[in-house]
């Protein structure tokens, strides 16, 4: 199946809208904020030392994402000022064209605001309906209530518990698994 994987900007309809990353002072803001919280560098590719060098390898690695079409990395901003307050992403599974995860995380000084959870609903939405996916996927670590209260009310099911599935720092930890299917998943 092909997809169409031009990301557009998103409106999540509830004060957010998700965008590409772009090379300025209010996204570079966003990566100094992301590398300081203890837990957003053990997961991701945002660097646990901020420099200005350092931010700006990050968001050029998120349009090479793009660009190769592995993955949609996209800000997540406030749509009242554009404030970008976190990432959110698709990722495509080689050799999997039907199937894709989804990740996300919101700096500190923006959490509680639902800033997550609009925007994993707005890309789960354009995921499923516009390009077609018939499998969306969520890993979030057990201990993680904030992140799987928000995979469920994004209508995620959990499917399971994955033993030692993904190394978070310099430690191997479980994941729970859960997935969204879409109208080719034989789920709806």
């Amino acid at each position: 199946m092909t997809h169409a994987l031009d990301v557009p900007v998103l409106e999540t309809g509830a004060g957010f809208r998700l965008r590409p990353w772009r090379l300025d002072d209010a996204d570079l803001a966003l990566v100094r904020e992301a590398s300081g919280d203890p837990l957003i560098p053990l997961i991701t590719t945002v660097p646990a030392r901020y420099t200005e060098e350092e931010g700006e390898a990050f968001v050029r690695r998120q349009w090479d994402r793009a660009a190769r079409r592995t993955g949609y990395p996209l800000v997540i901003e406030r749509a009242h000022d554009g404030r970008p307050v976190g990432n959110v992403g698709l990722w495509l599974f080689a050799g999997d064209p039907d199937r894709a995860s989804l990740g996300y995380w919101v700096v500190p000084s923006a959490r509680g605001q639902g800033a997550a959870g609009a925007a994993l609903g707005a890309l789960t939405r354009w995921a499923l309906t516009t390009s077609g996916f018939a499998r969306l996927e969520l890993y979030v670590e057990p201990w993680n209530t904030a992140s799987l209260r928000t995979a469920e009310r994004a209508g995620f099911t959990r499917e399971g518990l994955l033993r030692s599935w993904q190394r978070v720092g310099a430690v191997r930890r479980d994941m729970y698994m859960y997935a969204r299917l879409g109208p080719g998943g034989r789920g709806l």
